[in-house]
């Protein structure tokens, strides 16, 4: 060992212990008052021998003058400030004297005498070998134990700086004890620690930390210089120009003492005299020893009442510990094993390293997430020093090395408990992002070091704002539990958060959610799966080709991967992906990839955006026009969440009350696959369904609609369809339109093998389904309608179709795009009535009711069927009417008559169908001729068939004949306004018309009057009075006559002429009322054609006279003809014979 490497002042700690064994060294005085330089009696005359070279023996100090019984107390040099600072029970122990005087309070003075005799006695106590063996008498069991010290060589001193170096490992109460006292006087003057001058001298001249001489100095106050080179040594590691380097041997130097003094605070001279009043405040209570002092210093740091010059002292202490963890006692001491067993001390590893507390940290860190045992009093040594690093910036020179501008200009005066990093964090995760590349890295390089998300109490700022949140929200998890971040996490934007610890936990977070090492939980779940799946190395190690940002995004990659993909995550680590993604979704700036690659997107689309989710939903609304890069990321997630819904933390929060009521079953699925997405939009107009969740699910339908692999159900049903039959389509409203297409054409050609698979025909049905929920899900009508939608519907929610509802109602003022669109979309509806999204919710009751067996596609004509019921529901009946209605003003809104008519139409209508254009309705005018040609009796069977329905319906309910309703509103109003109102659909507008047809002025209503009671001429059941009138009458006399072509209306016009037959008064009145309108309508709409007139005819009063005489003419010409017959054939004959 190379000499004076070690404190030889602990010769004089030894010489304490001599004294204490007096048993085993009768000749020691246990007071020390047998060692005397021999020098002592000059102590009057001026400075210390050798004061200008401590290092150099003091005169006579080779040869000490043993005197027993000899006391400081009765020097005369320091008798006087002995009896004014000094308790009277210490004056009898030189060395109780010697700490009373040295450890006097700042303020007090002593005479520069006693000063000198002080010291001297001081500097003999340290020179003299002859405690050397003292040491090893006093000492002896332990020189043994200790290896090392008994192989000193003697007679040199450095076998008590050998015990010095290894004091801690002292068992031996009576050595340990002395070397401990000792030590303090050792360290009251930096002169007195053997080697510590002769390596720091240039230093401490360069930097003004002193003289050499000690000059007018407290000569017992020198701990003021070993204090300049450390605050020297902390600061050269802070700045970056102009700084001066302290020599390597010194800064060795400075670590050893500091090192030396760890164990008691006493011996840490500068911080004992600037500490001693925080002491008796904030520790009285506090033994000394084993670094206890320092440790309840540091947690009182940062109240109100420290002292700054003592909060300075700790500062340049904890930056001490940051350079060498020794330089804390309790650290090193807990430990010491953990140290060795992991290899945190590799021999072979630069010293500044392995010294470096945050190497430490890492190390073990790493040690206890990959599973290992750290005792637990090493990991609580761990979580106080890393909790240390958290409260002061300060201590890490990376910090305040690349982060000085920013904490100058934005952080400046949140010096204390942390703050100062939390504004770090907030200037991080700003809008600007003010915080530099070098900065941001020191910032997450600390945040590895210090891993607050292993235990929330490291960060102090985060566990002062949340401490009320933690009480109520979870205080259920145990205290310094990861899963504490998780639950603060769940809690955010509740009500149970506040707002200081939202934002302290936001800025922890952002900086945690950019390497996925710092979440224990996820790390410890994970670990396997990163190895097996994205290459990663250990906790404290990174890799250029998989840095930490990345590997959770090959996490996330591999966990939604099917079966059939290929490896996939283990279940315990998916379920911790997902956690993480339910985390992220809260906030685009805990998503790491989203916020790097779509800054400039979030500044241009999303600046006013500022709530919580709100930047994500903004971005997926601006989809097509965000930058490529940016685009892939939100369609990457965006997919995600289409297949795990549940990764919308906010979402699920908001539709809590809809999932428990009718989605807890798939909701506890651990594996989603989009079932939870499509109950919520099934169950979206429920009762429990609030506002939010109704914004947050229709959003989602909306992106849905950007591209078809946002819908994970329908993209896995049809995805080898679209590639095969739709190529090259990518917006899912283009997809469903082109599947949809196929599956109509398959249909109607009666394809054998449809090209469309079954399971994508199924789901197509769903999304089809949705998309007539709310117009924006069908993109093309809801651009066509935009303009007419502010105009007519502007207050109408989009919900539950009422906006498309709202269109078709205003059709007529509609533009002509938007008429177009709603035309085709109501033409849609008819063939399909499932699409009809209004219909089937107002009548979903009645369907089950009624409908329950029939085909989809016939579900219009059931409830039609089933209108009149007593059952039905009167607004399930009143819709029904509205779509019949719809369907009455063009005959392509009924596809049942339109296939029925197919022939009959061109037929007879051709001029009508010459006229028509697509998307414009022909307002009745193709089935008011029909209904003219069924009044003549010819039309096919099928097409008679509809058109005598279409007659029966519309002649209960004047609305179902848009012709009359269009002409004859007028008289509606002014001459059937009571019937008009009771809207009891029995036919009594269509009487009151009948009724007052002198009255009416309009040719055209007049005309479709006369219409309707031509109409009733060829079946009664077109009159609803008269029939109702007639019932009974029917059934008596006419009940074997089959109805239709006026069969029936014949009949009861024969037993009306028939006096042997007595109808019914009502029937008879009714009857003779017709006879006279028919009578007036036959003057007024003289017949148009053969067919018309014959039927004038045979409905006339005058019936049996006009055949008579018709039967008279013809029987005339017959005669005539005879006549006429014979005479041409004599003449022809004649010319003949000619």
């Amino acid at each position: 060992m190379a000499a004076c490497r070690r404190v030889q002042l602990l010769l004089l700690l030894m010489s304490v212990v001599v004294s204490v064994c007096v048993s085993q060294a009768p000749k020691a005085n246990v007071n020390g008052n047998d060692v005397i330089p021999a020098q002592i009696k000059n102590h009057g005359q001026g400075q210390a021998p050798n004061a200008g070279n401590p290092l150099a023996p003091a005169a006579g100090a080779s040869q000490p003058r043993r005197i027993t019984g000899w006391k400081l107390a009765e020097e005369e040099a320091c008798r006087e400030d002995l009896t004014r600072l000094c308790p009277k029970h210490t004056w009898n122990n030189n060395l109780a004297v010697l700490e009373c005087l040295q450890d006097r309070k700042e303020d007090t003075e002593i005479a520069s005498d006693c000063n000198h005799l002080l010291w001297n006695y001081k500097f003999n106590l340290t020179t003299d070998s002859k405690f050397e063996s003292v040491a090893v008498e006093v000492c002896k069991s332990t020189i043994t134990e200790i290896k090392e010290c008994a192989e000193e060589e003697r007679g040199k001193g450095y076998l008590v700086s050998c015990l010095v170096d290894h004091r801690a490992n002292i068992t031996e109460y009576q050595c340990h004890q002395y070397i401990t006292k000792m030590t303090a006087i050792i360290f009251s003057d930096y002169r007195l620690i053997c080697g510590f001058m002769g390596k720091c001298r240039e230093d401490v001249n360069a930097l003004h930390c002193g003289s050499i001489s000690t000059g007018e100095k407290d000569i017992h106050s020198q701990g003021e210089v070993i204090s300049c080179l450390e605050r020297a040594l902390v600061l050269e590691l802070e700045q970056r120009e102009n700084r001066y380097e302290i020599k390597e041997e010194c800064k060795k130097a400075i670590l050893r003492v500091a090192e030396l003094s760890s164990d008691d605070f006493h011996l840490d001279r500068y911080l004992y005299f600037s500490c001693r009043e925080d002491r008796e405040r904030f520790c009285e209570n506090t033994q000394a020893g084993e670094g206890r002092v320092y440790k309840c210093l540091f947690n009182h740091k940062f109240e109100e009442s420290m002292s700054e010059k003592c909060r300075e002292a700790l500062t340049t202490r904890q930056k001490l510990i940051a350079q060498d963890y020794k330089v804390s006692y309790s650290l090193a001491k807990a430990c010491k094993v953990d140290l060795r067993k992991y290899r945190c001390n590799v021999d072979n590893l630069p010293r500044a390293r392995e010294a470096r507390l945050s190497y430490l940290l890492l190390c073990l860190e790493s040690a206890v997430h990959r599973g290992r045992v750290v005792s637990g009093e090493c990991q609580g040594e761990m979580l106080d020093y890393r909790r240390m690093l958290m409260e002061d910036y300060s201590l890490s020179p990376e910090i305040v090395l690349n982060c000085r501008g920013e904490i100058d200009h934005h952080c400046s005066g949140l010096h204390r408990k942390g703050r100062t990093l939390h504004c770090l964090m907030r200037l991080g995760r700003g809008e600007k992002n003010s915080l530099g590349a070098t900065c941001q890295q020191a910032l997450q390089t600390l945040i590895q070091e210090t891993d607050p998300g292993s235990d929330y109490r490291i960060d102090r700022a985060l566990n002062e704002a949340c401490e009320s949140v933690m009480q109520t929200a979870c205080k259920h998890i145990r205290t310094g539990d990861p899963m504490i971040l998780s639950c603060l996490m769940e809690h955010l934007y509740t009500e149970k958060m506040v707002e200081d610890c939202e934002h302290r936990l936001l800025e922890l977070q952002y900086f945690i959610s950019r390497d996925w090492k710092l979440d224990p939980i996820l790390y410890r779940k994970c670990q396997g799966d990163a190895v097996r799946l994205c290459h990663t190395h250990g906790w404290n190690e990174t890799s250029e080709i998989m840095p930490p940002g990345a590997v959770f995004s090959c996490l996330y990659r591999h966990a939604y991967r099917t079966e059939e993909q290929g490896r996939r995550l283990s279940r315990d680590c998916k379920a911790e992906v997902q956690r993480i993604l339910h985390q992220r979704a809260l906030d685009v700036k805990l998503d790491p990839m989203l916020q790097e690659r779509c800054m400039t997107d979030l500044g241009k689309w999303c600046s006013e955006k500022t709530e919580s989710g709100q930047e994500l939903e903004c971005l997926q609304d601006h989809l097509e026009d965000l930058i490529s890069d940016c685009r892939d990321v939100v369609g990457n997630l965006t997919e995600l969440e289409s297949e795990d819904i549940q990764i919308e933390a906010l979402l699920m929060r908001a539709c809590e009350p809809v999932i428990q009521a009718y989605c807890h079953e798939v909701a506890d699925n651990q594996i989603d696959t989009g079932d939870l997405m499509e109950c919520l939009i099934q169950s979206k107009h429920q009762k429990e369904m609030n506002e939010k969740c109704m914004v947050g699910v229709t959003h989602f339908q909306l992106v849905q609609m950007k591209d078809f692999r946002f819908s994970y159900k329908f993209k896995m049903a049809c995805k080898e369809d679209v590639l095969k039959l739709c190529p090259n389509i990518k917006k899912k409203v283009d997809v469903v339109i082109c599947l949809s297409t196929t599956v109509r054409n398959d249909t109607l050609q009666e394809v054998k093998d449809q090209r469309v698979s079954v399971k994508c025909r199924k789901q197509l049905r769903v999304e089809e389904l949705e998309m007539s929920e709310d117009i924006r899900l069908e993109p093309e009508l809801y651009d066509s309608c935009k303009q007419d939608i502010g105009k007519y519907c502007q207050n109408v929610p989009y919900g539950n179709a009422q906006v498309i509802e709202c269109l078709k109602e205003s059709k007529k003022q509609l533009t002509q795009r938007c008429h177009q669109r709603v035309f085709k979309l109501q033409e849609t509806e008819m063939v399909d009535p499932e699409l009809d999204y209004t219909l089937m919710r107002v009548c979903k009751q009645m369907i089950k009711r009624f409908c329950g067996d029939a085909d989809t596609k016939n579900m219009l004509q059931c409830l039609k069927q089933n209108k009149n019921s007593e059952l039905m529901d009167p607004k399930c009946k009143q819709m029904i009417t509205k779509r019949q209605i719809t369907q009455n003003t063009d005959y392509r809104l009924n596809p049942v008559l339109r296939k029925a008519c197919k022939a009959d139409i061109p037929k007879f209508c051709q001029n009508i169908l010459n006229k028509a254009t697509d998307g414009s309705e022909l307002e009745g005018q193709v089935i008011s001729c029909l209904k003219l040609k069924y009044a003549d009796q010819r039309l096919s069977p099928d097409c008679e068939d509809q058109i005598r329905v279409i007659l029966q319906e519309s002649a209960l309910d004047y609305r179902l004949d848009p012709q009359l309703h269009m002409h004859c509103m007028e008289e509606i109003t002014s001459l059937c306004a009571e019937e008009a109102a009771a809207q009891e659909q029995t036919g009594q507008v269509e009487e009151c018309l009948k009724v007052n047809l002198l009255k009416i002025k309009q040719d055209t209503c007049k005309k479709e009057v006369l219409n309707i009671l031509k109409e009733s001429k060829a079946d009664i059941f077109v009159d609803p009075v008269l029939h109702t009138a007639c019932a009974l009458d029917i059934k008596h006399h006419c009940a074997a006559i089959p109805p239709g072509r006026g069969r029936q209306m014949s009949c009861l016009m024969e037993a009306l002429e028939d006096k042997r037959v007595r109808l019914q008064p009502e029937c008879k009145k009714r009857l003779q009322d017709r006879i006279e309108m028919w009578s007036y309508a036959a003057k007024v709409a003289p017949a148009e054609g053969f067919s018309d007139l014959a039927m004038q005819v045979m409905v006339s009063p005058s019936k049996n006279y006009i055949l008579s005489m018709i039967a008279l003419c013809v029987s005339m010409l017959f005669v005539m003809g005879l006549l006429c017959g014979r005479l041409t054939k004599r003449l022809t004959q004649e010319q003949k014979d000619r």
